[in-house]
């Protein structure tokens, strides 16, 4: 029995070490009463944040109430001194333009899509501010927004 015992504590080790994503960052902003509004400015800290040239992503989750194929964001990085290093736009499809079906993964009614930043982050970058860059105020249907940064 014993023996049964240190295989599936093995087993369970290397089922953990398998499942890691190589991420070293990953924090999302969830969004009061699921709607993002223009004037929210959402900021990640990457004080502590080793930034290497890794692929950097940007993620939404979303749920039907977005009325949207995509979401255009503005992301804006800045250094410790708060100079602005980078300020770019980014379009983010979160539907097939074909299908019409949501892109990313969830269940039910929420989905989460990731895609990767068409640029990296400067390795002096402290923080990263996330806009939202749609021609309506108020965006219902976005649960939360944030940025994941791969090994």
């Amino acid at each position: 029995m014993n023996k049964v015992k240190h295989y599936l504590f093995i087993v369970l080790i290397l089922v953990t070490a398998a499942c890691t994503d190589g991420r070293i960052y990953e924090d999302f902003h969830s969004l009061p009463n699921q709607n993002w509004s223009i004037t929210d400015s959402l900021v990640f800290d990457l004080q502590d944040v080793e930034l290497i040239n890794t692929p950097d992503l940007v993620a939404v989750k979303f749920n039907e109430e977005y009325a949207f194929s995509n979401c255009y964001m503005r992301v804006i990085s800045k250094d410790s001194a708060g100079v602005i290093l980078d300020n770019k736009l980014v379009n983010l499809i979160l539907f097939d333009p074909k299908s019409g079906e949501p892109l990313g993964e969830g269940f039910g009614n929420s989905y989460t899509r990731y895609d990767t930043l068409p640029f990296l982050f400067d390795q002096n970058t402290k923080t990263v501010t996330l806009l939202q860059y749609m021609r309506q105020d108020l965006l219902p249907g976005v649960e939360a927004v944030g940025i994941k940064i791969l090994k």
